[in-house]
């Protein structure tokens, strides 16, 4: 074969990579594979993976990559206000850092149910949002299965990396004798073997085995490879980021555009830029206040869960009105 053909071939499989490319699904397969090659990497160079994932690098990830998945929900209220006939999207504004200053001053007054509470809903958030890549049909039974299912996110740090996980929960004023309590009662194993099995309704019928279980595959052992092999942060930090906020993102993206995945992501990438920034500026304000009283890791870890949890509550909130409409 000449260099002419040779390059002529190469065009071409590079436009059949550009065509496969401009497909969500496509782009969230190919996410899913490198991701669990990257986990499964992990085996060899785990240690060199916790040294360069230090806490402001996970705190710059997640103000970058992962809350920008939440950045569109303006655009969303939106949606919520139009359907209740309410024209000003102020509205929606006031209404959403009301939610999110509420649930500050419960975290400080009532750390312990504040964070038992938010866990539970981010099981189910998880679950959720983690699998609507999947063709499913919505009932009672499946709204269980997801919170099930999310719950791998909560307890694989428990399971593999008890301890660590631990100094977190500490860190964040949380009773431990209640953890103590789940650990003896190995309440923790059924949740996470739960969360394994569940996994199972999503292969139920040939097409569903089909279309279903590489993603299944990939998440169950991208997510427990990364936390038995890295500390539980750097591990919630990879799988916020690269899992759930790229999965939620593409997801977004093929809405603002169903054709054409490329000028979806511009157009993603222009309407989230504004709040992302913002969001980010309070996030390391936070910090700078906090680090008066704490060392900077210290600040930070409060910040990036205390902070997700601020955000975390509304943006369900959102997402439920949305689904009733």
């Amino acid at each position: 074969m000449g260099i002419y053909q040779i390059t002529i071939q190469v065009k071409l499989n590079c436009f059949n990579m550009y065509k496969k490319f401009n497909n969500a699904r496509t782009v969230l397969a190919y996410g899913a594979c490198f991701f669990f090659l990257f986990c499964f990497s992990l085996s060899w160079y785990s240690e060199s993976m916790n040294l360069f994932f230090s806490i402001p690098v996970c705190f710059f990830l997640i103000l970058t990559m992962g809350i920008s998945h939440g950045s569109l929900d303006h655009i969303k209220g939106r949606k919520v206000l139009d359907f209740y006939q309410i024209n000003n999207i102020f509205f929606f504004y006031i209404t959403y850092i009301i939610i999110s200053v509420i649930v500050l001053i419960l975290w400080f007054l009532l750390p312990t149910i504040t964070l038992t509470i938010f866990l539970l809903i981010a099981s189910y958030h998880f679950g959720k949002e983690d699998s609507e890549i999947m063709t499913l049909h919505e009932s009672f039974l499946l709204k269980f299965i997801y919170f099930v299912k999310g719950s791998l996110i909560i307890s694989a740090p428990f399971f593999f990396q008890y301890n660590e996980t631990i100094s977190i929960f500490e860190l964040l004023s949380f009773n431990i004798n209640f953890l103590s309590f789940l650990n003896k009662g190995d309440i923790i194993g059924i949740f996470f073997y739960s969360s394994l099995l569940s996994n199972i309704y999503f292969l139920i019928g040939k097409e569903s085995i089909r279309n279903n279980s590489g993603f299944i595959f990939f998440d169950i052992f991208s997510i427990c490879l990364l936390y038995y092999l890295l500390s539980p942060l750097v591990a919630f930090t990879l799988y916020f980021c690269f899992i759930h906020s790229f999965r939620h993102s593409v997801s977004l993206i093929n809405q603002l555009d169903k054709n054409n995945f490329k000028k979806g992501f511009k157009k993603f990438i222009k309407k989230t830029l504004p709040l992302t920034i913002i969001t980010a500026i309070l996030f390391i304000a936070a910090v700078y206040f906090l680090k008066n009283y704490d060392v900077l890791d210290a600040a930070i870890s409060k910040v990036i869960f205390i902070g997700l949890a601020s955000l975390t509550f509304p943006h369900i909130l959102l997402e439920y009105l949305l689904s009733k409409k």
